[in-house]
């Protein structure tokens, strides 16, 4: 694996800390965006989610997920939760920068660590999203970095902006000439061989 992957989590986090860090101050207990987590379940659901990943390809993990939780302290203070999600993310960004090449974890099928750090980065930015929409902020993702999951787990995406893309694809926003989006997964897997991708 190339330390592409490890970066680009380390970057999508960086984003997420610096983009919320300002709001520590407001009430996290209001829904994020159109979900039903707080915005604060919502930022400790993505540690749990790039720990998970982490854990995964640290672990070898080939026919599941390892039985794997975190649990953050409910008196964590959103400054707190900020600094759970930079310590996941950079176990999964370190985890991606040490895996081998090819296949090296499952994700409803093998993939490789690019995979996990695309994962990474899809969780960061479409929760990030999620969090500034309850707080009534304006963000979207970076272009490049969405433009990095859409490519690498979204491969039956339409084409256009990637940020537009990726949020309807992942059921946040409409994209015109295509109808909304209700159920989606990450496609990580690796294709068999001998099958089309």
């Amino acid at each position: 694996m190339s330390s592409g992957g490890s970066e680009r989590v380390d970057e999508a986090v960086d984003e997420m800390v610096a983009v919320l860090t300002p709001h520590d101050g407001v009430d996290w207990q209001v829904p994020a965006g159109s979900l039903e987590w707080s915005c604060w379940q919502t930022a400790a659901h993505v540690a749990h989610d790039l720990l998970s990943y982490a854990g995964q390809v640290a672990g070898h993990a080939d026919a599941g997920y390892l039985g794997l939780n975190l649990v953050v302290s409910l008196e964590a203070s959103p400054r707190e939760v900020l600094r759970i999600v930079s310590a996941c993310g950079r176990l999964l960004s370190c985890a991606v920068a040490n895996a081998g090449d090819g296949p090296v974890a499952w994700h409803w099928g093998m993939s490789d660590a690019a995979g996990f750090a695309a994962m990474g980065v899809g969780e960061t930015l479409v929760h990030t999203y999620d969090i500034t929409q309850g707080f009534g902020a304006a963000w979207r993702p970076p272009d490049p970095l969405s433009r990095l999951v859409v490519d690498r787990l979204l491969p039956d995406a339409p084409s256009g902006n990637p940020t537009s893309v990726l949020l309807w694809a992942t059921g946040r926003e409409n994209l015109e000439g295509h109808p909304r989006v209700g159920e989606w997964v990450w496609r990580a897997a690796l294709p068999r061989r001998g099958t089309a991708p």
